[in-house]
């Protein structure tokens, strides 16, 4: 599946859905960047049921700044409209792939369940 352009009309929606969203924040002058971009596609490729959303962070300052990105490239996994994982920093692909079958094994009734006791207890998710 080919990568996904996220923007602040797609963004939330995108990552509220069902199913796994990976999301890559870059821009085109960082050299890190355009390292992990053939890591990202390969990724997509290999992962038809994985949402890969890309966003420019130039082009999307905004949703940037919305989401406190202060280094790119920064990855972030979403399942199920749920926020799983955010680094800063370009991963190896195996890194990548085993993020992503970590993402897909993960039981998300008890990840609900503890969210939920987070939120119950004010503590930050």
């Amino acid at each position: 599946m080919p990568t996904v352009e996220l923007t602040t009309e797609n963004f939330e929606q995108t990552v509220l859905g069902d199913g796994i969203v990976v999301v890559d924040f870059w821009a085109d002058w960082c050299g890190p960047c355009k390292m992990f971009a053939p890591v990202f596609e390969t990724s997509a490729d290999a992962n038809p049921d994985v949402v890969h959303g890309k966003v420019d962070t130039e082009a999307q300052q905004g949703l940037a700044a919305a989401l406190e990105i202060q280094a790119i490239p920064t990855l972030m996994v979403f399942r199920d409209g749920i926020g799983l994982f955010r680094q800063a920093g370009a991963l190896p692909a195996p890194a990548l792939a085993e993020l992503v079958e970590q993402a897909r094994a993960l039981d998300m009734d008890a990840v609900r369940a503890e969210v939920a006791q987070q939120q119950a207890s004010g503590q930050p998710e």
